[in-house]
C-alpha cells in the first residue's frame, strides 16, 4: 500500500523526519509550516528549516496563521491517507483530525505521559531523568493526550545539554515514524495504547528568567539548569557584581562559604568555582555582557582576581 501523505512541522527538531520520508521516496504532497518569521538584529524574514527543506525538494508549502475552516477544502482535495506532524506551533482542529484517511499521528519529544507540553527536552533535563525518548501517537484534540501508537527509549547523558539531546531525539524521531509507516504500509497498523493521565507531568513554555540561577540551591540542580538551558535560553547568575551567561558547569565539592561567593585560591585553573548550598559549582564556559563566550581557563588568565 502506497500511502499519500501530509506532514506538518516548523523547526529543526522536525527536519530529520521529513528528510526520513523524502529519502526513503514518501515524500508529502504538502507540508504546513508557521508562518515566515523576522529573524536576526534587522529582523530579515527567512524561511524555517522545515520550509527550506520543503523548498528545497519541490514540496508544496501552505503557511496558514491558523487553521481555519476554510482551509477544510484544499486539505481535502489532496486525499491524504495520514498526517505526520513534530513540533508545528499549532494545535490542529477536529475538523483536521477527521480529514486523513488514518487521522494524525504526532512525534514528541518524551516518554508521554511524561513531559506533555512545549519543552519536554529541557523539563527531562531539568528533572535528572535517566531516560527519555520520543512517543508516537495518535492525535486527539487535547494538548498531547492522544492514544500511544509507539515508543522508542533512549538515555540521558551525564554532561548532556538540551541542544545535545534534541539531535540525538530529532534523528530517534525520524527513524521511528519510518518504521511505523512501513509497518502501516504492510496493513500493521500500530496498536493504540491508552496514556495513564494519572502519570502525566506538564512541560511548560519556558522564558529567559527561568534560566536564573539561585546560588541557595545545591550544585547538582544548577548544573541541570546550565544543561537544561543551553542553547536557550542559556543559565545566567551574577558573580562578583558581573551578570554572566553560563553554558557549562558541573557539581563541584563540599563548601562552607556563603551561597553566591566566589571561590578563591582553589588551585584549579581549568574553572571558576562558585559557593551553593553547602557544595560548589564549577563553571568551564561562560560569557560576560558584550564579550565572547570563553573557557575559564582564559577567564581567569583575563581575570587574575577571581583565582
Amino acid at each position: 500500500m502506497s500511502l499519500r501523505l501530509l506532514f506538518a512541522g516548523t523547526p529543526d527538531f522536525a527536519v530529520p523526519a521529513l528528510r526520513e520520508l523524502i529519502d526513503s521516496g514518501r515524500t508529502p504532497l504538502a507540508v504546513l509550516t508557521q508562518p515566515d518569521r523576522g529573524a536576526g538584529r534587522g529582523r530579515k524574514v527567512q524561511f524555517g528549516p522545515v520550509k527550506q527543506l520543503a523548498v528545497d525538494a519541490g514540496i508544496d508549502v501552505l503557511q496558514p496563521e491558523r487553521l481555519r475552516p476554510d482551509l477544510r477544502d484544499l486539505l481535502a482535495s489532496f486525499e491524504a491517507d495520514l498526517l505526520i506532524t513534530a513540533a508545528y506551533g499549532l494545535l490542529l482542529p477536529q475538523w483536521l483530525l477527521d480529514l486523513p484517511r488514518f487521522g494524525c499521528w504526532n512525534l514528541h519529544a518524551s516518554l508521554l505521559p511524561r513531559w506533555r507540553g512545549a519543552s519536554p527536552i529541557n523539563q527531562a533535563i531539568l528533572h535528572g531523568d535517566r531516560a527519555t525518548g520520543i512517543t508516537l501517537m495518535q492525535m486527539e484534540a487535547g494538548l498531547d493526550t492522544g492514544p500511544i501508537l509507539a515508543q522508542s527509549e533512549i538515555t540521558v547523558l551525564e554532561d548532556e545539554t538540551a541542544g545535545e539531546l534534541h539531535d540525538r531525539l530529532s534523528d530517534l524521531a525520524g527513524h521511528l515514524e519510518l518504521e511505523q509507516i512501513r509497518a502501516l504500509e504492510k496493513g500493521r497498523m500500530p496498536r493504540p495504547v491508552k496514556q495513564d493521565d494519572s502519570l502525566a507531568t506538564h512541560a511548560p513554555l519556558i522564558n529567559r528568567e527561568d534560566a536564573r540561577l539561585d546560588w541557595s540551591q545545591p550544585a547538582r540542580v544548577l548544573a541541570r539548569k546550565v544543561r537544561g538551558y543551553n542553547p536557550w535560553p542559556v543559565a545566567f547568575a551574577e558573580i562578583e557584581g558581573i551578570e554572566v551567561r553560563i553554558y557549562r558547569a558541573r557539581p563541584g565539592g563540599d563548601c562552607e562559604l556563603p551561597a553566591g561567593q566566589l571561590v578563591r585560591g582553589h588551585g584549579r585553573r581549568d574553572a571558576v568555582i562558585v559557593a551553593c548550598a553547602g557544595d560548589s559549582l564549577e563553571i568551564s564556559e561562560l560569557q560576560a555582557p558584550g564579550k565572547k563566550r570563553v573557557s575559564a581557563s582564559d577567564w581567569l588568565n583575563a581575570h587574575p582576581d577571581w583565582r
